[in-house]
């Protein structure tokens, strides 16, 4: 049944990832167009990110409330007046509230589906079914500059795949509204999921597991803070290495002074490297547990790093790069779908959205200081030891996770 539904279940998250791949490089030139400079035009691209984090905790309280089909449909509603916005934009405040409100409804679109695998989707194959949840994010955000490149070769107007966004937000809502409706059509829950093969820590670590009367978001928290506070850190940590996956590698290319297409050439390997590896994780994580992919991607990104650090004045600084970019890209690759794996594990199944809220809040936030972190260091300090500083990160996070996991996490 869950594969028959398969383009209803991924298709949305498809359509939404293309739309914004193809217009998230070209924010800052939407914002320079306005007269922004370079730092504003950043910090008019970053809203995206502060919108998706203020957006999950909303979003979680409306699937519980109006169910995953409605918030989806509102999300890609709401999201269409940011795509206006970022059209007739006037002045850098309207374009910056548009962008803002695009990352808010994509935090919506994340955790509509993220709740319904949680509760649709057997144990047996939550990893994979969530992998190709992210991977199918990934193929949108993959594709969509590309396909926002040859618009701009077509019509030479950026706002051309501004209009592409719009475009997909339609098919999106129409699919979601005129389709089969998977929250209805599945209405089983999965089994094995009632905490009793979790490890008995005396602590309640899954709030309403059993239970299915309304809880608010704040005390779905309180109630779950043990896990939040513990294995949620060290997903947050695996969120920042990746984040920070994203900032450095460009930066690095400049600072040992390679020309841009060089640059572009060995972030996109990496990327392709990534993407290419999606599928691999959940198979792994079904297979033999959720340790076996998030340790060797922690290892591998943390690792990385720090080897990266130690490079950057070597002769060979470039070759040496290109080689760090890879493994960067095989551990990235090798974490796809973890954090909705796990967040689904742990999740109260009889009610997760309101969970789910405050795991992805948590993760999300992970991503957002990873760059500022970066930026900071690197200033006081030196690009390598901020890099270095990343690859603390990571492994201090692989530990984490060695000690977390068994603990919350159910066993096979």
């Amino acid at each position: 049944m869950l594969w028959r539904l398969a383009p209803m279940i991924y298709g949305p998250t498809v359509l939404f990832g293309l739309g914004e791949g193809a217009v998230i490089p070209l924010i800052p030139v939407l914002a320079s167009e306005l007269g922004a400079d370079v730092p504003m035009a950043a910090l008019v691209a970053s809203a995206l990110v502060v919108g998706q984090l203020c957006g999950n905790i909303p979003a979680g309280w409306a699937v519980a409330r109006i169910g995953e089909r409605a918030t989806m449909a509102l999300g890609g509603g709401i999201a269409l007046a940011g795509v206006v916005g970022l059209i007739v934009a006037p002045s850098l405040p309207v374009l910056t509230a548009s962008v803002l409100l695009i990352g808010f409804c994509a935090a919506a679109f994340g955790l509509a589906r993220h709740s319904f695998m949680t509760t649709r989707v057997p144990l047996s194959f939550r990893a994979r079914a969530l992998s190709l949840l992210g991977g199918s994010f990934r193929l949108g955000m993959f594709v969509g500059p590309f396909i926002a490149a040859g618009l701009l070769a077509i019509f030479g107007d950026e706002h051309a795949a501004v209009w592409f966004f719009g475009v997909c937000l339609v098919a999106t809502v129409a699919l979601v509204l005129l389709g089969p409706d998977p929250e209805t059509t599945i209405t089983g829950r999965t089994p094995a999921d009632d905490g009793r093969d979790r490890e008995d820590t005396g602590e309640a670590v899954t709030g309403s597991i059993g239970t299915h009367a309304p809880t608010g978001v704040i005390r779905t928290m309180w109630r779950n803070r043990g896990v939040l506070s513990r294995l949620g850190l060290a997903a947050a940590s695996l969120s920042a290495v990746r984040s920070a996956r994203q900032v450095v590698l460009p930066l690095w290319g400049v600072s040992i002074g390679l020309d841009a297409q060089t640059i572009a050439l060995v972030v996109g390997i990496s990327g392709a490297i990534d993407f290419a590896l999606f599928y691999a994780s959940g198979q792994v994580m079904d297979r033999f547990g959720r340790l076996w992919a998030a340790l060797p991607a922690m290892v591998l990104m943390g690792t990385g790093f720090l080897a990266l650090s130690l490079t950057h004045d070597l002769d060979e600084a470039a070759m040496w790069f290109a080689m760090f970019a890879a493994v960067l890209g095989v551990g990235n690759g090798l974490s796809s779908g973890i954090l909705l794996t796990l967040g689904a594990d742990v999740a109260p199944q009889s009610e997760p959205a309101a969970f789910l809220g405050s795991w992805r809040t948590l993760t999300d936030a992970g991503g957002a200081v990873a760059p500022l972190l970066v930026s900071a260091i690197a200033a006081v300090f030196s690009l390598s030891i901020a890099t270095a500083a990343m690859g603390v990160v990571g492994l201090v996070g692989a530990g984490a996770f060695l000690r977390w996991v068994p603990r919350f996490v159910p066993r096979r």
